[in-house]
């Protein structure tokens, strides 16, 4: 009365019948599976809706994870199996336990991995050891005695070992599973799911990885090709060329909620020295790189749902780009890197180069926007100037004190100058950076703040990348302005710190709650206030070499407060 059933298949396709595994008393049997067939397979390419090819609920698994990590069985499969299923009701359930204890109790057996002679791929074996030949064959079998219907399927993975583009020949180097779950073949992968090895290959690391649990078969095949290609449940397949050039996103890239990378391939060819990146993803998320190993030759912006970089390697060759991210509430400062690209650059563009001091990302973002600078009149990362000036406004957040410097490669201003070529001016909530720079080139703008009530060190918050050809261009700075000079009083007149000897000069300054002001040259001039409330006046230059404004806020006071300085030209 035993029933016998004969497959003949094709040397090189996957057995689709299981074997039938009688265990102890009765006889368990899995049907023989199925085949994928249309209502398996999914969309290609990702449709960016779920990293999962069906619903789960991670919190409903907590208590079910927890009590699987804790079975410790290990004198045969079928005794371990029965110990997890004790609290597993569903299917899903089922192959959650099996799943949760081989993640957690298997060690993947890198001494069995180089010397292929010593190791052993039966499931009782793999109980002690373990490659992924022997997790998926665990899994198979543990799947088998708890009645569900799994097959181990075996093709071409992008794991260990694997370089940026290359092709992928001969055996099939991986194994993982499909199991069948509500009507429909579903993905996983334990041996990833387990954890890793070290970039030698001497040392495997337990790291539970949910990911590759039922994973998205349009994100499952990102790394795994299998032999047989409708096991990929794609609709349609994918050919092996394009598994070959497409970019490998790890599984940090999808966890972290990023959807999308362009280019799309893995090695990247630069169009007259510059290759550019961009990035998507689901909420704002801060980003960080590394062209060979070192942050430069790059400008980097944040988007809302996104970045984009610009590369300008500044040798030919091969360049190794890796892109990291991290969410912004992170509370440790770590990237986790979530993209690698080659970079092949055939001609080296020696115009684009950044000063060291440029931060990244560069330009306001929804990031410098949470700090308080909102609306921005440059929302680009690079201001061009023609004349050597520039004028940045923002309208501030409340209680914001800002500090702003200039940053370049090849000048030697001291730190006081970098800040005296700015001038601040606030107008109600507005803030105005006016900027002359002391030469052509390139430089950059670095904006710091604080809380106006922090007693505390200002933040860095963001920068811009000020560029300026004319060669022609020699602002000075503009004049030093003391304790006393107000954030809201402004200078109309004159904005260069540096002033014409044996000349008269006309002064324009907005300052209120002031009862007198005098401007000291060789002699004292004292300014009147016009109707429209600018204190206006002349001096004249001859004599000295040094100029002071001069406050009376009271009346009564004899008591004067230095607020500007500027020098005079020597003769």
């Amino acid at each position: 009365g035993t029933q016998v059933t004969v497959e003949i298949h094709p040397r090189n396709t996957t057995p689709q019948l299981l074997k039938k595994l009688s265990f102890g008393k009765g006889f368990q049997k899995t049907e023989a599976p199925r085949p994928p067939s249309g209502k398996d397979l999914h969309a290609y390419p990702w449709d960016k809706s779920s990293l999962k090819s069906m619903p789960v609920d991670l919190q409903q698994f907590e208590k079910l994870d927890a009590y699987a990590l804790k079975v410790n069985v290990k004198n045969s499969i079928e005794e371990l199996v029965t110990a997890l299923l004790k609290q597993a009701r569903t299917d899903l359930e089922k192959v959650r336990a099996i799943w949760i204890w081989i993640c957690h109790h298997i060690e993947y057996d890198v001494v069995g991995y180089h010397n292929k002679s010593q190791l052993s791929c039966k499931p009782i074996d793999v109980l002690q050891t373990g490659v992924c030949e022997g997790y998926a064959g665990l899994f198979e079998q543990m799947c088998s005695i708890a009645g569900i219907q799994c097959m181990k399927l075996s093709g071409y993975s992008k794991g260990y070992g694997y370089k940026m583009g290359q092709t992928f020949t001969g055996d099939s180097d991986h194994a993982w599973n499909a199991v069948y779950l509500d009507g429909r073949w579903h993905l996983l992968d334990s041996t990833w799911g387990s954890g890793s090895v070290d970039d030698s290959f001497s040392k495997f690391t337990f790291r539970y990885n949910e990911f590759y649990f039922l994973t998205h078969p349009a994100l499952f095949v990102n790394n795994h090709f299998p032999d047989n290609s409708n096991w990929q449940l794609l609709k349609p397949a994918l050919a092996l060329k394009d598994f070959e050039n497409n970019m490998l996103h790890n599984s940090n890239f999808y966890t972290m909620g990023l959807l999308a990378a362009h280019p799309e391939t893995g090695v990247i060819q630069t169009v007259n020295g510059k290759a550019a990146i961009s990035v998507d993803c689901r909420s704002s998320m801060l980003f960080t790189f590394k062209l060979k190993g070192i942050q430069e030759h790059g400008l980097m912006t944040l988007r809302k749902h996104g970045m984009t970089l610009e590369v300008y390697p500044q040798k030919t060759g091969s360049h190794k780009l890796q892109i990291f991210a991290k969410p912004p509430k992170a509370s440790d400062d770590v990237y986790n890197c979530v993209l690698e690209y080659v970079l092949e650059c055939k001609s080296v563009d020696k115009s684009t180069r950044f000063p060291k001091d440029l931060h990244q990302p560069v330009g306001p973002s929804w990031f410098s926007e949470r700090q308080g600078f909102l609306r921005p009149s440059h929302p680009d990362p690079i201001i061009h100037t023609n004349d050597g000036r520039c004028s940045v406004t923002f309208t501030l957040g409340k209680d914001i004190s800002v500090l702003a410097s200039l940053h370049s490669d090849n000048s030697s201003l001291t730190e006081d100058m970098r800040r005296r070529h700015i001038m601040q001016i606030h107008r109600g909530n507005q803030i105005e950076f006016k900027i002359h720079l002391p030469h052509a080139g390139n430089f950059v703008l670095k904006i710091y703040a604080k809380k106006k009530s922090d007693p505390g060190n200002y933040d860095y918050i963001f920068n811009y990348l000020i560029s300026c050809l004319n060669t022609d261009v020699k602002w000075p700075a503009f004049p030093q302005s003391y304790s006393k000079w107000a954030e809201d009083y402004e200078i109309l007149e004159p904005l260069s710190g540096l002033l014409p000897a044996n000349r008269n000069v006309q002064f324009k300054l907005k300052l209120h709650g002031i009862a007198k002001v005098l401007v000291q040259a060789d002699n004292t001039y004292p300014l009147t206030r016009s109707r429209d409330g600018y204190w206006e006046g002349t001096c004249n230059t001859s004599g000295c070499t040094e100029v002071f404004v001069m406050v009376h806020e009271n009346a009564n006071h004899s008591f004067y407060s230095h607020v500007l300085k500027y020098e005079v030209e020597t003769q």
